[in-house]
């Protein structure tokens, strides 16, 4: 039944924009190191554009600090100068065997600054999965307009869509709600 097919196929990617807001707030500062920080930056390592994270271990020895280790000793400087190169803002100690990022504590006013990069961020992920919910309408009329799916069938369906979209929208609203307020937290 093309109804099921494209029902799952658009929860699918609801799921998918919920995904990419968590990849987002990973790599958003909030005051706290972790890994995800450092996902964006990339570093040539053998002619290839890689993620820090496949040429070094990447780890948080402490709440603010993130240790690099590369696996080979000639990419301390390439990493060193992609970190300073990237938008993190932040600048590395390099003792010779690994790299050490120091987050500083976060001013208040910076602090409200990211809580309105969230919020950005929440509402472009609300704008695409409100995006899928149209698609999947506009898909269901042309259903009940190729005579593939009954009148009734088309409205319980758009009914599901409409539940399916306010549940991924109460995702979004959750998972902004605690990214706003670990990046409130002093």
């Amino acid at each position: 039944m093309p109804i099921k097919e494209m029902y799952a196929s658009h929860e699918e990617r609801m799921k998918k924009a919920i995904e990419v807001l968590r990849r987002e707030y990973g790599s958003l500062r909030a005051g706290r190191a972790t890994t995800g920080l450092l996902d964006k930056v990339v570093v040539e390592y053998y002619g290839a554009q890689s993620p820090i994270n496949q040429v070094a271990n990447v780890a948080v020895p402490e709440p603010r600090t993130i240790v690099i280790q590369p696996w080979d000793k000639k990419m301390l400087p390439v990493i060193e100068k992609a970190i300073l190169q990237s938008d993190l803002g932040l600048t590395p100690n390099n003792d010779g065997a690994i790299i050490r990022l120091v987050l500083p504590q976060l001013t208040q006013q910076r602090r409200q600054e990211l809580v309105k990069v969230v919020h950005k961020e929440a509402e472009e992920s609300r704008v695409a999965i409100r995006n899928l919910r149209r698609d999947a309408n506009d898909a269901l009329k042309k259903f009940e307009k190729d005579k593939l799916a009954s009148e009734d069938e088309v409205k319980k369906a758009q009914d599901d869509i409409q539940k399916l979209t306010d549940k991924y929208i109460k995702e979004v609203d959750h998972i902004m709600a605690s990214k706003e307020k670990e990046v409130m937290e002093v």
